[in-house]
């Protein structure tokens, strides 16, 4: 007997549901990579499971081009009707584009985060594995080119220092010198009047006693007078 037609209706069942969706997905996306190959055609597929799940094939690497040119091309088809039309539709349009535009974005967004990669083919992977190379490298040249400044910023920052330090220990050197000096002069002094004192106190005694061998006769009255100029401590 040959295989009866099939009603178009909602499978109930959730499992039944699931696996004809499974194989139904499958062999879509075998067709549209067939077509594209045997009539070198660009081909751009999209579907959502209803769990909102996203399942794609695209016959160029890049998805993004084929849906660029679909909207160029739908954009400038709608132009021609909208052109009578109110403001508001072509509102609505403008939204419509934007929002397909911003599910591509997100949807490569969470593949560059590993995440929603079975429904890549290997043209896809191997892209999206590129694009992953290439932005690394742009990351660790970055990387890089911040720690050459920042260690170029602390090597002048090190050079400073040492020279304020350097020029500190000079003027510490200088002070102690100085402080050296003023000690040494200090003790010159000290020592200078030291000397002096007993010599003077020599002088005044030998002047007295010249005067006692001069005039005899009057050598206590020349003592008495010449006592009289002298302080009480040197009398003692």
């Amino acid at each position: 007997m040959g295989r009866g037609r099939v009603q178009l209706k909602k499978i109930e069942n959730k499992i039944n549901r699931q696996v004809t969706f499974s194989k139904r997905r499958s062999g879509l996306l075998k067709k549209a990579h067939e077509i594209s190959v045997l009539c070198d055609a660009e081909v751009a597929l999209i579907v959502f499971s209803n769990k909102g799940k996203l399942y794609e094939y695209s016959s160029d690497p890049c998805m993004e081009k084929i849906l660029e040119r679909y909207e160029r091309y739908s954009y400038a088809e709608r132009q021609h009707v909208a052109n009578d039309q109110p403001q508001n539709e072509n509102w609505i349009v403008e939204h419509a584009r934007l929002k397909t535009r911003l599910e591509v974005i997100q949807k490569n967004q969470r593949n560059f985060m590993g995440e929603e990669l079975d429904g890549l083919s290997m043209k896809e992977l191997q892209h999206l594995e590129h694009q992953l190379d290439s932005a690394l490298k742009q990351i660790r040249s970055r990387k890089n080119q911040l720690m050459y400044e920042s260690i170029s910023e602390l090597s002048k920052k090190d050079k400073a220092l040492q020279e304020k330090n350097k020029l500190l220990t000079t003027k510490i050197k200088e002070k102690e010198k100085a402080l050296a000096q003023l000690e040494q002069q200090n003790e010159d002094m000290n020592l200078a009047s030291t000397v002096l004192v007993p010599q003077s106190l020599k002088t005044l005694n030998i002047g007295s006693s010249l005067e006692d061998r001069d005039d005899g006769g009057n050598n206590e009255e020349s003592q008495t007078h010449g006592n009289a100029h002298l302080p009480p401590w040197m009398l003692n």
